[in-house]
């Protein structure tokens, strides 16, 4: 049976021996917690292991893939150059730091529909393939830069699913110069503050990585095939 591994102040025993009870019941194989309160860590919790098969046990630096958090963190990288100044105000015109952009009517779209979803542009026109949106060096960004927006900017709201690291990543690469978004986040958030994190996997830490488990599909809803939300996007950019 897994135990349970780290620290954990008194007042929070029975946080630990909750997340004891998770692993022991198999609804988690493995996880790490951390609680930090006006500055002190009080818990520090971590165990079970880090695959499906649970062979590999979970340690103190294992590395957890996500998902749509990236995306949390884009978007601080850009509200850290708004802070500072680099970008003067969420409410520029996107064109105003990548000229491309004003193509097709998308010449009012600002930094804040960026931010928050409302850009029009929330995936590709046409076919895309996962290759292509995975590589920096392909016309991805290009493409969504040329196309009409789906609806009138600012005037609704469209999860950006896979192109919100390009839209706000090519942000920043135009307002410094030339530094791609995981640069970036390592050079001036994960660095100064000591996280351990990346947006791309280094070589040397893929020993260390949890398996990626995704979870169950959820239920038809009313009778449907699910992910409504999704499904316009998903007409606008199939991935093949």
């Amino acid at each position: 049976m897994a135990q349970v591994q780290g620290t954990c102040a008194p007042r929070f025993d029975k946080v630990r021996t909750l997340f004891q009870s998770h692993l022991d019941s198999g609804l988690e194989i493995g996880a790490s917690l951390t609680v930090n309160l006006a500055g002190e860590t009080v818990l520090d919790l971590y165990g079970g292991h880090s695959d499906a098969a649970r062979t590999v046990p979970w340690v103190r630096d294992t590395l957890v893939p996500v998902a749509s958090s990236t995306k949390t963190v884009t978007a601080l990288a850009v509200l850290l150059l708004v802070d500072e100044g680099t970008i003067a105000s969420v409410n520029d015109k996107v064109s105003q730091y990548w000229p491309e952009f004003a193509a097709n009517g998308k010449q009012d779209v600002e930094i804040r529909h960026l931010l928050g979803h409302t850009s029009g542009v929330a995936g590709w026109e046409g076919p895309i393939t996962m290759a292509e949106i995975c590589d920096p060096d392909s016309n991805a960004t290009a493409r969504l830069a040329a196309q009409a927006p789906w609806w009138e900017p600012g005037t609704a709201g469209g999860y950006h699913a896979w192109n919100y690291g390009h839209l706000l990543g090519e942000v920043v690469r135009r307002v410094t110069g030339g530094t791609r978004l995981k640069e970036f986040v390592a050079q001036r958030i994960a660095g100064p503050l000591g996280a351990d994190f990346q947006i791309g996997l280094r070589e040397e830490d893929e020993g260390r990585v949890s398996e990626f488990i995704a979870p169950p599909p959820p239920p038809p809803a009313n009778g449907g095939g699910g992910g409504g939300g999704c499904r316009r996007a998903l007409r606008r950019a199939r991935c093949s």
